[in-house]
């Protein structure tokens, strides 16, 4: 398909007049598409309301209609699961793509950078902002560096390129003053040809809404470098953008869970401390609750878990082993069904693969969310208090799963278990295992113990921005908490803005200064 051709399809797709900024992005697309370098890759960075999501929308879906392979990627399950429903097809976590677990996984798990069997494929990357390339996790996955390897990953295939999709203005990922992916002199860095566009310019549609007219303002003085005062807040003439008095708050959020439901209301925050507070409160004042866990309760995995994916993966290869067995036991019973007999093992086989592959997380990221189905057993041991959990995953097509979770972390202002903790926790658990003559068999019998590897969790009504960022929400409760003027910095900019636009319907700014309101 010639260039021409592919940006009529594309704008076809679109459904209206692009604006001057858009036909620009899309013509930067068509080149780059029909560019026979094969380290050809491409940059599209758009704010807030400026129609990146509607374009690569429309890419998606052209590029699907001309059997144009595409892979689509995001750094978190929520953002996948937003880029899933903005374009239409499955979106899959970039990890759970790139990375594959080597057969006796560590105390962390230890993930090496898969082969990329793909072929003639574009891998298009939402919320590219969020990429790393500092290697803070250490060593679990690959490099370390995610850049670094999705970049390995995408150009070791044949024909393959890159399509990174991003904001700017968000919060880079942590210890980076500006997001990586984003960069085209980074990309060059790589040996890579980068074709890159801006959208700026906010759509006509989007000018109406309290929360992107702020949201502009506030990127304004990013790329302005206009950080001199607080940010004044327009309220008026706007009808999804409102001031929330803190004595309104608990009836406000009762609302937002009654009408758009817990799954589509976030209270954001500055802190874990404050995350806390939020989430205690909103538990008894709000849902009533007074146990310590109960069922319904939504949750945040607050630190990286492989092993009851892994112990997940081993019931469905035995229910496998059960059914092959069942089938074969009939078939002796019965042999004249032995076809059909055949047929049902193989459609089961099948349907195995299909949950296998489609529904199983390689893993239970941090950040990842699941709503409690059951609460089934409470135990203490080891100085610590545990539960066995009945857990269904929202951003991963509500996959069902039951795991034993540690309580501690639930209300503690650390965002997981210290490290003395966790010491504590394997000292503990060492004491069942001395029986085990060899240290390495010892070890590895505590690696593969329950309740060392317990899901380390925490409430998840109110979270930090940076926990949130990836995600929307139709509702969305901002509180900033106490502002002066010497506290304004560019990360609290950053922070401001991708707390706005987490919101898709409702903004709510919780206890918002006098001195922070347009007018006051």
């Amino acid at each position: 398909m010639n260039i021409e051709e592919l940006k009529y399809q594309i704008l076809q797709q679109f459904g209206f007049p692009p604006t001057p900024e858009q036909a620009q992005a899309l013509d930067v697309f068509v080149q780059f598409m029909t560019d026979s370098n094969p380290h050809a890759v491409m940059i599209l960075r758009g704010s807030a309301g400026t129609g990146k999501t509607s374009l690569s929308g429309a890419i998606v879906r052209t590029l699907r209609a001309v059997r144009q392979k595409v892979m689509l990627l995001a750094p978190t399950g929520r953002a996948a699961k937003v880029f899933s429903l903005n374009s239409g097809m499955p979106a899959y976590t970039i990890h759970r793509r790139i990375y594959r677990e080597k057969a006796f996984a560590g105390v962390d798990g230890q993930f090496n950078l898969n082969d990329n069997l793909y072929t003639d494929t574009l891998f298009m990357v939402d919320e590219a902002s969020m990429i790393a390339n500092l290697g803070l996790g250490g060593t679990t996955f690959g490099s370390g560096c995610l850049l670094d390897d999705l970049i390995h990953f995408v150009y070791q295939g044949r024909n393959d390129r890159l399509l990174l999709i991003g904001d700017k203005a968000q919060l880079p990922s942590v210890g980076e003053e500006e997001s990586p992916a984003l960069s085209a002199a980074m990309l060059q860095g790589y040996g890579l040809s980068v074709y890159e566009c801006d959208l700026n310019e906010v759509v006509r549609q989007s000018q109406q809404s309290g929360i992107l007219f702020n949201a502009t303002r506030i990127r304004q003085m990013i790329t302005h470098d206009d950080i001199t005062q607080l940010p004044k807040i327009r309220f008026s003439g706007f009808s999804d953008i409102r001031e929330m008095p803190g004595a309104e708050l608990i009836e406000a959020l009762g609302d937002s869970y009654h009408h758009v439901g817990l799954d589509d209301t976030i209270v954001v925050t500055r802190s874990n401390k404050r995350a806390n507070i939020f989430n205690q409160g909103i538990r008894n004042m709000v849902l009533d609750r007074e146990e310590e866990l109960e069922s319904g309760d939504m949750l945040m995995i607050v630190k990286n878990n492989y092993y009851w994916m892994e112990e997940e993966r081993k019931k469905i290869k035995e229910r496998e082993l059960s059914e092959e067995r069942r089938v074969k036991s009939e078939e002796t019973a019965f042999g004249g069904r032995r076809e059909s007999q055949f047929n049902s093992l193989a459609n089961h086989k099948v349907q195995s693969e299909e949950v296998q592959s489609n529904e199983l997380p390689a893993f239970l990221a941090n950040g990842d969310r699941a709503k409690v189905m059951k609460v089934s057993r409470r135990i203490d041991l080891y100085g610590f208090h545990f539960a066995t959990l009945l857990l269904k995953f929202p951003d991963y097509d509500n996959y069902e799963l039951e795991a034993t979770v540690l309580l501690d972390t639930l209300t503690s202002e650390a965002p997981a278990l210290t490290h003395d903790q966790q010491e504590q926790l394997f000292r503990q658990i060492e004491e069942d295992y001395q029986d085990i003559p060899l240290k390495a068999d010892r070890m590895k019998a505590i690696r593969q113990d329950p309740y060392f590897n317990a899901l380390q969790v925490k409430f998840a009504y109110a979270v930090t921005c940076h926990k949130a960022q990836g995600g929307q929400w139709s509702h969305v409760y901002v509180d900033q908490g106490y502002m002066t003027d010497e506290m304004l910095t560019p990360d609290y900019i950053h922070w401001l803005y991708t707390a706005f636009t987490r919101a898709t319907e409702m903004l709510y700014l919780v206890n918002w200064p006098k001195t922070q309101v347009e007018g006051e």
